[in-house]
């Protein structure tokens, strides 16, 4: 652990830039937080695309969302409803608390809460609210590694918490 004191470089709405000594990373602003959402109806997957900036194209990603971003009195499963539902379409009966989880903890101090749901239902459409673009996959679990290899060749990032899903598949 570092004695030194956290420095803010640059804030935003969103991100905060700090330095302690030498070290530089990101944190999210206001102390909001991420969720993460595995949902899996008999035997599929529901994945999400859309573009990112920071890559500069699409990137395959488990649906996820902000929580506290717009509401002080938001949690981790009103969030994760709220996202599921408005990027997939689909709402859950029940939510379960996975963990939290850290993806770049050498860059971000973010983490997330994995959540996993349950009782789907399909009720709209989904692709997220209009700047977002988001398309929505139903993959067969039998079949996503597959399904993964054809949506990198097509050129589109992956997410690194879709390994919560491939996992067996990479190290069978």
């Amino acid at each position: 652990m570092s004695d030194e004191p956290t420095e803010i470089a640059w804030q935003g709405k969103w991100i905060t830039a700090k330095r302690q000594g030498r070290w530089e990373f990101v944190s999210r602003a206001r102390g909001i937080r991420a969720v993460a959402i595995v949902a899996i109806d008999d035997g599929h997957v529901l994945l999400v695309d859309q573009y990112r900036v920071p890559l500069g194209r699409r990137c395959l990603e488990i649906p996820a969302g902000l929580v506290g971003d717009e509401d002080e009195g938001d949690t981790v499963e009103s969030a994760a409803r709220r996202e599921l539902e408005e990027e997939t379409g689909y709402r859950c009966e029940t939510v379960q608390d996975l963990g939290e989880f850290h993806s770049s903890p050498g860059l971000v101090s973010e983490g997330f809460t994995l959540v996993r749901v349950g009782g789907l239902t399909r009720i709209g459409a989904g692709g997220g609210t209009a700047e977002e673009d988001i398309v929505v996959h139903r993959v067969p679990l039998s079949g996503l590694s597959a399904f993964v290899a054809d949506k990198r060749a097509e050129g589109l990032a992956i997410d690194v918490k879709l390994l919560v899903l491939l996992s067996a598949d990479l190290l069978g």
